[in-house]
């Protein structure tokens, strides 16, 4: 009998796992198939992709399966895209062309910048490839981008990856002012060409657990970016590593507008023009920003890859405070209230300090499926689509099994019957924007050298610079107000990333496409501020 039992138990152990799994489908037992690269999650995926099999059948009366490739976030995304991209380009380029792959070819066929000449006779081989890539309908196999920052769409459409998949015309009659504005705020929410729409809308701000900051003796909660550069919160503060996520890069470009404001504001109020205000307190902004930044990331824990782990770990209590995007701060919260844990868990959009962001969809070149991909983005962008991201589970018309508590492009969906049956009723994020309004050309150009500054500056040297704050306020605790000026005065020295430089010489070099000059700046710079904090840390001790 107990030979038995044991036999029975293993068989239990090793079958139940097979009787209570979902059914799986195979790609190609379809008629149909498109294929869609996206960072989203999982939930995401599958509310769109069974929502869409069911239009798509009572649209065309065929069957139609969606075959997801999930790589990793936006910029890994980018990258592939890219490599892919220029694969083929290489193989049209010497193979179709017959043409010889040198050096000008492969850094001319995606210059976003580079004009191409009225008579081709005349222009160089660089020129000559760049039109043959735009004039071209290469493939990497992949029909649709599905979700991102519109920065990363906004290159890869100037670059020709993305192509249009409705004129400005009828974009501008499909998508009036009074239901998805082209701009708010200062934002792009699709591009005229019809290159990239925005699917669902974000904004940035703070998660924060409660119980965590009260254990540390902090009462007020945080409300401003500023908070979380509170000494209080050394190793306590959940970070996204902004070269892995080009939205946490906004949410951090969010900073640094935010300092800009303040200061033309101030000089606004001082008597200069706005001309002269700008011209002044951005640079002076800008700098406020890096000091910040550099603050809140010698409190951080580490920087992570994923955008998803740092409010999770929020939530746990590993972390006491956080950056994150608005769905990711609501999402966790809304998770821990239903299992009971009460609402120790929060998330707050810093008070006319976040923008409102479009998430967009794109088309790519030589979607191998277009028909049916047009059909997917048709989807995305009607009301059944967009009810999708912020409905309930079990209203009509809404998620089947998750609530993505996304915030929906349409306007419409936040008034009358429609705004009942949202997962969060009483969010408008075309409301909490406030009087924020979004200047791209402050910062536009520095989204790319924000990235790598934050990565050589701060979290390359990560260990030092935590070490070196940590020092300072040791040296605080002591009375040795001395050493810790001292030690705080080195650690704060930003001249080698100041506005002139981020405009100047990194951005040129980050914008020259060698990727040689780009790995010795980043280890100089890194390398300088590795030694800086070092020294910063020796003297807070009282020492040279």
């Amino acid at each position: 009998m107990k030979t038995f039992f044991i036999v029975i138990s293993i068989v239990a152990v090793v079958g139940l796992p097979f009787l209570f799994q979902r059914s799986e489908k195979t790609i190609g037992d379809t008629e149909d198939v498109v294929v869609v690269i996206t960072p989203h999650n999982e939930a995401i995926r599958f509310e769109f992709e069974t929502a869409f099999r069911n239009w798509y059948t009572e649209r065309t009366g065929r069957t139609v399966d969606v075959d997801w490739r999930v790589i990793g976030g936006t910029s890994e995304i980018v990258r592939y895209i890219s490599s892919e991209y220029e694969n083929s380009f290489r193989n049209y380029w010497t193979g179709d062309l017959g043409r010889k792959w040198t050096s000008e070819a492969r850094q001319g066929y995606s210059d976003r910048k580079l004009e191409l000449e009225e008579n081709p006779q005349e222009e160089d081989e660089s020129q000559q490839a760049r039109r043959a890539f735009l004039d071209s309908d290469i493939s990497v196999g992949i029909d649709i981008f599905f979700g991102g920052g519109s920065y990363d769409f906004g290159r890869q459409a100037a670059i020709g990856s993305l192509v249009p998949w409705r004129d400005e015309a009828e974009l501008r009659e499909r998508f009036p002012d009074d239901l998805f504005p082209q701009t708010f705020a200062g934002e792009v929410f699709w591009d005229d060409q019809g290159r990239w729409i925005g699917a669902v809308l974000s904004s940035f701000g703070i998660i924060y657990n409660r119980n965590s900051l009260l254990g540390l003796g902090i009462d007020e909660m945080p409300v401003t970016w500023a908070d979380l550069a509170d000494p209080r919160l050394i190793g306590q503060v959940a970070l996204a590593d902004p070269t892995k996520s080009g939205s946490i890069t906004k949410a951090f470009e969010m900073i640094v507008q935010d300092c800009m404001g303040i200061q033309v504001a101030r000089l606004i109020s001082e008597g200069l023009t706005t001309e002269e205000a700008e011209a002044k307190g951005v640079p002076l902004g800008w700098m406020d920003a890096m000091e910040m930044i550099q603050l809140i990331s010698a409190n951080a824990r580490y920087f992570t890859d994923s955008a998803t782990k740092g409010p999770m770990d929020v939530a746990s209590g590993d972390s006491a405070v956080g950056m994150s995007i608005d769905f990711y701060g609501r999402y966790q919260s809304e998770i821990i209230i239903s299992r009971g844990g009460g609402d120790r868990l929060h998330y707050v959009t810093p008070a006319g300090a976040s923008t409102l962001s479009a998430d967009p969809i794109g088309l790519l070149r030589g979607a191998p499926n277009p028909e049916v991909a047009d059909l997917f983005m048709e989807f995305v962008l009607s009301e059944a689509g967009q009810r999708l991201w912020g409905y309930r589970v079990g209203v009509e018309n809404g998620p089947i099994e998750y609530a993505l508590r996304r915030s929906p492009a349409f306007r419409s969906l936040y008034e009358g019957e429609s705004r009942k049956s949202l997962s969060e009723p009483e969010v408008n994020p075309y409301e909490e924007v406030g009087d924020f309004v979004y200047r791209p050309d402050w910062t536009g150009r520095l989204f790319t050298p924000l990235r790598f500054l934050i990565r050589v500056a701060f979290i390359d040297p990560h260990e030092e610079l935590v070490a070196a704050w940590e020092g300072i306020q040791e040296a605080e605790k002591r009375g040795d107000s001395e050493a810790a000026a001292k030690a705080k005065k080195i650690f704060s020295n930003l001249e080698a990333i100041d506005y002139m430089q981020a405009t100047g010489p990194i951005s040129e070099v980050l914008g020259g496409g060698d990727k040689i000059d780009e790995v010795r700046l980043a280890r100089t710079i890194a390398d300088g501020f590795r030694e800086q904090y070092r020294e910063a840390l020796r003297v807070s001790k009282g020492s040279r």
